[in-house]
Parts: structure tokens; sequence; C-alpha cells
């Protein structure tokens, strides 16, 4: 997701520091985007001399305290909560008082990772979607004490990426988290109790309802430790079965397979990430046996 925001900041003309917990982590996030850039040259989306100066705006570090010098900040590790706010604790003696603070959680309260601040009224969460360079939403959420001037300077923030946004009042999964999780889920337990294979079930979806991708495919692309940690975010908070990760799931991450980040998931991936046209449609590990 940093990867895909920086690219995004970068390409809309701003520059942007990726920050990672080593520099050698964040200069392979930045040798990510330089591959994203030559998916799209190859599509004639983008050219060599864009890639050059797209490229030219993202700094690596694993220097936290670069941050201060930032207008704007955005979290973007994975989805814990004490591990966020631990981060927002530190963002806040970092960062200049003006500085608008973002949190990129799917599923987790704005309003207990900025109580954490000395500055509540200015934390703000903006969920972005993988890919970030490709789909044009992104729910800005409101925190209990969020302020009008922070979510105004989060939709200007918003049109400069040239996103649509909608405004969301903070609850547990929000809008596109709560609504999506079950339906994966549920596509997760059909394959698993053998009803249709999984290039069957995403067929369906697609031919029957108009989806752009089928909800199997769709998890292997978010990634199944990602899907897993918002369904058990949301189990925790909720106390609703719907958001218990299917067995299946379980299993796979368990085993390593998490779409299209390992090459391997309900389908396979070649190394830029496009499916296989004749892998399996369901994980196997190397002996050869089946996840499920």
């Amino acid at each position: 997701m940093g990867q895909g925001l920086s690219e995004a900041i970068a390409t809309s003309g701003e520059e942007v520091t990726l920050c990672d917990k080593t520099t050698k982590l964040a200069e392979r996030g930045i040798r990510g985007i330089g591959e994203s850039i030559d998916r799209e040259i190859h599509k004639w989306g983008l050219t060599q001399t864009d890639k050059r100066a797209i490229l030219a705006r993202v700094f690596p570090s694993s220097d936290v305290s670069l941050a201060e010098d930032a207008e704007i900040v955005i979290e973007c590790i994975p989805e814990n909560l004490q591990k966020k706010r631990e981060l927002f604790i530190e963002l806040d003696k970092i960062c200049s008082s003006d500085a608008l603070l973002i949190t990129n959680s799917g599923t987790l309260s704005i309003s207990e990772i900025a109580e954490a601040t000395q500055r509540p009224s200015k934390i703000i969460g903006m969920h972005f979607l993988n890919p970030v360079t490709k789909v044009p939403l992104v729910e800005i959420v409101k925190g209990l004490k969020t302020d009008e001037e922070t979510f105004q300077r989060a939709v200007d923030f918003a049109e400069l990426l040239e996103k649509k946004w909608i405004t969301v009042n903070e609850y547990p999964g929000y809008v596109t988290t709560r609504i999506i999780v079950p339906l994966l889920n549920e596509a997760m337990h059909v394959l698993m109790e053998g009803v249709a294979t999984a290039d069957d079930i995403d067929k369906a979806l697609k031919l029957g309802f108009g989806f752009n991708i089928g909800p199997l495919a769709l998890a292997d692309m978010m990634g199944l430790d990602v899907v897993m940690s918002w369904m058990e975010n949301l189990l925790a908070e909720l106390s609703e079965h719907k958001y218990n990760p299917c067995p299946l799931l379980r299993k796979m991450v368990r085993a390593g397979h998490l779409g299209v980040k390992t090459g391997w998931g309900f389908f396979r991936y070649d190394q830029d990430g496009n499916r296989i046209a004749n892998g399996s449609d369901i994980a196997h590990d190397k002996e050869g046996e089946k996840v499920s």
C-alpha cells in the first residue's frame, strides 16, 4: 500500500518519501514502483520520460524523523491497533502542529488511534484500495474528534490524487471492507465445500452480477493475510459470525499462500502478478498436496 500510494503521489507531481523499517526495504518498494510503471509503458499508458520523472520524486528512507518537515504523513503499516497507536505517538512528537496525519486503516477505529496523540482533532482515516493507482475510490473516515479543517484537507489531498471520495462516519469496517469481507468469506466457504471450482465461482459473480473481478481473484490481489486480518478485526469488534475467517483461508495463510504477492493463492501468478492461464485454481504445496 505504501508503494502504491508513493507511486500515486509522485505521479500527481508531488515529492514523497517512502519510509520503511530499513532503507533496503524502501528501495525495494521503489523498484516495485519502477516495475509497475514498466507495465504501463508496455501498455502504452506511460513513457520512459514519465518513469524517470516519477521515480525522481520518490525518496527511500528508514528515518521516521524526516516526517518533521512533511505537510502530509500517511501511515500504511499492517492492521494492528497497538502498533498503529505507537507509531502515531511517535509521529505526534515529530511532526509539525499543522501536519495532516492520516491512517490508511481498513477496519480499525480512527478515534482510538487518534486518542494516542495530543491532537486527536487532526487525525483522519483515508482508506485507499489496492491497486492505488487504478482504483478511483478513497473512503475519508472521520474520527469522533476529527475537525472540519482536517476533513477538508483530506478532501483536497484525495482530489490531488484524482480520487473520487466518500465520507464515512467511524464504524468498524467503514463501508467497503464491511460489505466485501462477508462476500469474500462466503465465496471461500463455497470453494471449501466443493460446490464449485475457484474459476467457476469467480465466473459466476462476474457474469451473473457484473463484477469486474471475481471474489477469489480479488482476495488474492488484496493479499490473503490482509483479508484475514480484516476479518479478525471485525469479528473482535462486532462479534458477528459472518466475519469469522473461513477455515480454508486460515489454512492458506498458515501455508504462506497469500495470493498475488507470493505467486500462490486461490490461483497461480507469474512474477509480474499476471495469472498463469493453466495454473491450478487452488493452491498446492511443494509436494503437490492440496491446501484444502
